[in-house]
Order: structure tokens, then sequence, then C-alpha cells
């Protein structure tokens, strides 16, 4: 879809207060498709042990049914900007809210794991197609002057979307008395997870129905004086709407349509500034973040933690990641994205060096000693925080922001490519690397945490306060 990084018009800067709860209520009901994305990519880690134990499967096809819908996730991604310049935003959320309420109606009804891989890949495609049109519709409905906040929103949901997966997971494990194959309303308790999701997906598209359509795509297809209604709903009455229109449409016909052939140059294939935008985009997966969110609950339990605290820290560790989100929204723009991104890569190798430590001790009597047991709790929290508040934010306002604008829309797409890619690896290998060697999974993560630390100051320039025009 195309960029909306024109700069505004002195009339527009403004929303007049009167329509800011108007704007608040539409980037929330469009961050709904964040909440889902959220949520459907961490509820799985309460079916994990459950899904084993059921179909009798070994760690490396877990894996596979776990990982699958990140096979989904990069085509919804790549797919979602061309099908919703076609139909319109809201016409492509209005399908990602049906994919997701048949993504889970479908996981909690498996006839077999083949079918329940098909629903989680379907569950991906909405995720990928979520992860694209709530940003791009958020930034093409706000007021220039609210933008920025209003598209944090975007971030904000997904990590809330986390954390309610995981209160979920717990209280419905409790009431199937701590067992995931527990009967609860008739079915098994992992299956209830996996379908509380219809709720909120079903919220999501209701919603939908209840929020316009860009002013952007209405324009794009001739309906001017339908984009001037939106416009003076979201911005006020005190805009020159002719002039707005105008600039829109100047913006749109300035903007140049980036092809993957645009990348290619230099001694690598790719142009050296899409090397580094990969090399963020795997370094912020590789240090194994998604291994907390898939995977948390049947790491706990591997080392003796009983099932319902496992899916408690689960629960506290999400709590964390809003925490260091919230710091991150905070400090991004007064402190900068370098100086973020370091502190960041410090505090990971700490917490991933502790908890590499830690379960390198032998179990006594199916438990880590319980010092070990303590460092590696508290370690985990540590982790989880110090990347919240540095590379889960900073590297997708670094992705945003650091390509020149020629290229900007095909060099984010490569490196969101790189990004579910460097997830699958990690997701689709983590069970086969635990039964392994545990200790030496987390030293590998420590690892590219500490590669991150040179990485940073040696390629990667910082894109504080400037203009998007400045970027070559």
């Amino acid at each position: 879809m195309a960029s909306t990084s024109q700069a505004p018009s002195p009339g527009a800067r403004t929303a007049h207060p009167d329509h800011l709860g108007h704007v608040i209520f539409i980037a929330a009901a469009a961050a709904m498709g964040g909440f889902l994305f959220g949520y459907d990519s961490s509820v799985i880690n309460g079916a994990v042990e459950a899904i084993r134990d059921r179909y009798d499967v070994g760690s490396a096809v877990l894996a596979q049914v776990i990982a699958v819908a990140l096979i989904g996730c990069a085509i919804g991604a790549a797919t979602a900007g061309r099908i919703a310049d076609r139909i319109g935003r809201i016409r492509c959320m209005q399908i990602a809210a049906v994919l997701f309420t048949v993504s889970a109606v479908g996981s909690a009804l498996p006839f077999a794991l083949w079918d329940l891989a098909m629903w989680r890949i379907i569950g991906g495609f909405a995720i990928g197609m979520a992860s694209v049109i709530g940003p791009a519709y958020i930034a093409e409905v706000s007021p220039p002057a609210y933008r920025g906040r209003l598209g944090s929103f975007q971030q904000a949901a997904i990590v809330i979307g986390i954390a309610v997966s995981q209160l979920v997971n717990w209280g419905l494990l409790n009431a199937a008395g701590g067992d995931q194959r527990g009967e609860l309303m008739g079915l098994e308790a992992w299956q209830v997870m996996l379908g509380v999701m219809v709720i909120p997906a079903v919220l999501y598209g209701l919603l939908s129905f209840a929020i316009p359509e860009s002013p952007r795509f209405l324009l794009s297809v001739g309906k001017r004086e339908r984009a001037k209604e939106i416009l003076r709903e979201v911005e006020g009455k005190d805009v020159d709407f002719d002039a707005r229109v105008a600039e829109i449409e100047h913006a749109m016909h300035r903007e140049e349509k980036s092809s993957f052939k645009d990348l290619l140059g230099g001694s690598f294939f790719f142009k050296p500034i899409v090397w580094i935008g990969i090399g963020l985009s795997v370094f912020q997966q590789f240090v194994g973040i998604n291994v907390a969110f898939y995977y948390s609950s049947t790491l706990w339990q591997s080392v003796g933690v009983d099932p319902t605290q496992s899916f408690f820290y689960s629960f506290t560790t999400s709590i964390i990641n809003i925490v260091g989100t919230v710091i991150a929204m905070i400090f991004v723009d007064r402190v900068g994205r370098k100086p973020l991104a370091l502190i960041g890569s410090v505090g990971m190798v700490i917490g991933l060096a502790l908890e590499a430590w830690a379960f390198s001790f032998d179990l006594v009597d199916g438990k880590l000693p319980a010092t070990q047991g303590w460092v590696a709790l508290i370690a985990a929290h540590v982790f989880v925080l110090f990347f919240a508040l540095s590379w889960g934010v900073v590297v997708w306002v670094f992705l945003g922001e650091m390509f020149p604008n020629r290229i900007r829309a095909a060099a984010l797409g490569v490196a969101a490519s790189a990004q579910w890619i460097a997830n699958w690896a990690i997701t689709a290998s983590f069970p086969s690397l635990a039964d392994w060697n545990l200790s030496a999974t987390y030293v590998i993560y420590t690892v590219f945490a500490a590669l991150s630390i040179p990485f940073v100051p040696k390629f990667v320039k910082e894109t504080k306060g400037k203009a998007l025009e400045e970027m070559g």
C-alpha cells in the first residue's frame, strides 16, 4: 500500500477536540487487528503439551505444527497491501476477521493433526494481513498532529493481546483442574483455549462496520466527496478540505512504486542498506524472543514447574512485555533509536546468559535446584523486559524510517519477510534444540544478542529527528 509520509498542510495539523474522541475510537477499532495478531500468535502456548500428548508426536513434528502459522503470516503480509489497494482497507479488515474466526473454530475442533496445521496457516494469513492493514489504515485516517500516538495503538494492542491470551489460558487451565486435556464445556481445555479467539475475532468484524473507509483509498477510486466527508469527521471543520484533498492526491501522484529490482546492487546482491534492514530483522528474532511466547509454558514444565504455575509465569512475562513496550514508546523519540537498541542488547545478553547458566544444572526430583530455578525465572523476565523496551519496538521504527523513499516499500517488504523466516527458524527449531541441550540453546541466543551490540554502532545510522527525505 502507499506510504503516508507526505508533510501535512498547516490547516491539517490539529484535530478539533470534538472529533478527537471519534478518531481515538476509529484507531482503537482498527487496532483490534493488532490485538488478534498478538492473541493468535501466543494462544498456542497453552496447547503445546496437550497437542503433543493427544496426537503422540515428537518434538520435530510438534514444532512444525506450531511454526506452520508463520507461513500463512508471510503470505498474508505479502499480499495484504495489494488486496487493500484493490478492495479497500475496511473490506480487507473484514476478510481478516472472517479468517480469524474460521481459524479459531477449526483449531478448536480439529479432526487430526494435519487439519489443525491447516487452520493454523489460515490464522497466520489473518495475522499477516492485520500486521499490514492496521498501521496503514491508522496512519491514513489520523490527523497529522496525533498520528504518532495513534499509530502506537497497534503495537500496544499486540502486546495486550499476548497478555490477555496468557491470562485466558491460565484461567481455563484452572477451570479444568490444571490439566490441559481436562474436560471443559464438552471439549478438552486446550481446544477451548484456541476456540475462545472467536470472541475478539467477531468483535473485530463488527467494529469494522462502524468505522469509515480510508480517505486515501476513496480518492484512489475517485470518490472525492466521500473522502471529504471522512476528513471532516476525523480532522474537524476548521480545515480547507479542497486543499487537503489536493495535497493527498499530489502526494499519491509523487510516490514511486518501488520494486524488487530497485533493491539490487552492491557486492552482495542487495544494496548495503537492505542488508542492514535484514540484519536488524534477523537479530530481533534470533535472540529467541518468540520462544518466550510460543513455548514458555512448555519450557517451565520441562524444568519441573507445575502446569498452572507455568501458565501464570507466561502471563507475568506478558505483563512485563507491556511494561517494556510502554517504556520504548516514551523514550524512542527522546533518547533515540540506537541508544535504546544498545541498552536492550546488553540487558538481553545478561538475561539470556543467566538462563543458560541456570538451565545447565541437572534436575533434582524433576526440578531445577531452588536457586537456579529462581535465577531462571527472574532472568526470563529481565530478557523480555529489555527486548520489549528496545528491539521489540525500535526495529519496526528503524525499518519504517531508514530506507530511501525510492525503495522504502520494497525494502521494508524484504526485511519483514526476513523477519518471518527468522521467526519460523527459531520457532521450528526450539523443541528439538531443547531436547538436545536446553542450556546450549540459550547460549546460542545469548551469542546472537551479543553480536547485535557491535552491529548497531557499526552499521546502523540514527534516524531520530530526521525527515524521511533525508534517508539515502
